[in-house]
């Protein structure tokens, strides 16, 4: 079953979904900074940021596909096989 989270994305734009990510990656770096320096309250919190990383960067590289050509997709199946 799809999380929340992933349904909500769906609803984004391609240029939302890069500014989410670039937002989401800098906010990661901040917490991964201050853990280091202070510790965190919850260091969970950091677990999610990446989570949260994954899933936006899992939607655009979905709607990349997606977008592709059938001679794109085969070529991207063939460069799949070799690497087997």
């Amino acid at each position: 079953m799809a999380s929340s989270k992933f349904q909500e994305l769906k609803g984004f734009s391609a240029d939302d979904l890069q500014a989410e990510l670039k937002a989401t990656e800098e906010q990661y770096g901040k917490l991964k900074f201050d853990h280091a320096v202070s510790g965190l309250d919850n260091p969970l919190v950091l677990t999610e940021a990446r989570k949260d990383i994954a899933r936006l960067k899992t939607e655009i590289r979905r709607r990349e596909i997606e977008a592709m050509s059938a001679e794109e997709i085969a070529n991207r199946a063939k460069i799949r096989e070799r690497r087997r």
